[in-house]
């Protein structure tokens, strides 16, 4: 059955909504791989998702946004290790967690979808059998109400319930991941994790499982936090926008401010990488230079070396400020010092 929803129903936007309860806090979270030269991948993140909320994050590859999804969830392995910083999910201190007290709110309390389902669903059992695992690992029913169950969730993600008998290999892109966000939807649980869902699907695919996402989150009420490359994605679905460079974020807000003001120089860079269905044709720009080499970072402000705004306070580690409606932005150019600048303009 759904879980039962608060009186005003769901919200239009999540973001707009202070007093809904936070339902994950991340707070000053630093995970490192390796222990004789350790490399930071997410360096003091502190982010927090509320009940019934879509947050987005992106940014380039290797900025550390799967890292700090799998940390949430407590699913890395060596050599990654959490060093710092606290993830309160639900009144669970998950950091101080063993693994048998996580074993009984994972897939119940917060699920995770994977970036390839054909790597993450056993190829050698049927779609059926990988969900009565699933429900049987949490509770003792019968085996017919496993498969009604079981039918249900199929149901609910687009998918024939006759695929219960088949193996992964049998399925589409498409359909394996629909399976994927069955199998994490099967206790209705407050919280989704969802890295890179859509990143081997064609567009038409992409859409029409982005569509079912949401048209679930909405039903059901439960958190999403989604990674993603795909800014045309986030830009639809999800309610903030987390962006990230080199295992820190840089800016942190409603994802319509940020695509309508975006304040960090990355931001902005970014943006214009991603051609706008409206408004005038414009030349599509990249951002010079690579990410910095997270095992000797630069001192001071890591975009530095790419930032067409960049100052000699620069050389110095930014704070953080809040701007307008953005609620998080590392950047020099937001100090109180400084009279405070319009957003940056796409050059």
């Amino acid at each position: 059955m759904p879980k039962p929803r608060d009186s005003a129903g769901a919200p239009a936007d999540p973001a707009a909504r202070p007093d809904r309860q936070v339902l994950l806090d991340v707070e000053d979270l630093v995970v490192e791989y390796g222990v004789d030269e350790p490399v930071r991948a997410v360096d003091h993140v502190s982010l927090r998702v509320r009940r019934g909320e879509f947050v987005g994050i992106v940014g380039e590859s290797g900025c550390g946004k799967s890292t700090l999804l799998y940390a949430i969830a407590r699913l890395l392995s060596p050599p990654a290790r959490i060093v710092s910083g606290t993830v309160d999910f639900n009144g669970h201190h998950m950091v101080e967690l063993t693994e048998d007290e996580l074993r009984h709110i994972r897939w119940r309390d917060y699920s995770v979808v994977m970036q390839s389902a054909m790597n993450a669903l056993n190829p050698v059992l049927s779609i059926g059998a990988q969900l009565r695992d699933a429900i049987a690992a949490h509770e003792k029913v019968s085996a017919a109400t496993m498969r009604t169950r079981a039918e249900e969730v199929l149901r609910l993600v687009g998918i024939d319930p006759i695929h219960l008998s088949s193996y992964p290999h049998q399925l589409s892109g498409g359909m394996r991941q629909r399976a994927m966000i069955a199998m994490a939807l099967v206790f209705r649980p407050d919280l989704v994790i969802m890295d890179e869902p859509t990143s081997a699907l064609d567009v038409v695919a992409q859409r029409s499982l982005m569509r079912r996402v949401k048209q679930l989150q909405e039903e059901f009420g439960f958190a999403v936090l989604f990674v993603t490359h795909d800014m045309s994605l986030v830009s639809h679905y999800s309610d903030r926008l987390a962006i990230m460079y080199a295992g820190q974020l840089v800016e942190l807000g409603p994802t319509s401010e940020v695509f309508a003001q975006a304040r960090h120089p990355y931001s902005v860079g970014l943006l214009q990488a991603f051609p706008s269905l409206r408004g005038p044709r414009r030349e599509l720009t990249g951002i010079p230079g690579s990410p910095p080499d997270l095992r000797h970072p630069p001192a001071g402000c890591r975009f530095q070396a790419r930032c067409p705004q960049v100052m000699d306070v620069c050389r110095q580690e930014p704070a953080t400020y809040q701007v307008g409606r953005a609620e998080l932005v590392r950047c020099h150019l937001y100090a109180p010092s400084r009279r405070t600048p319009e957003p940056v303009e796409p050059r």
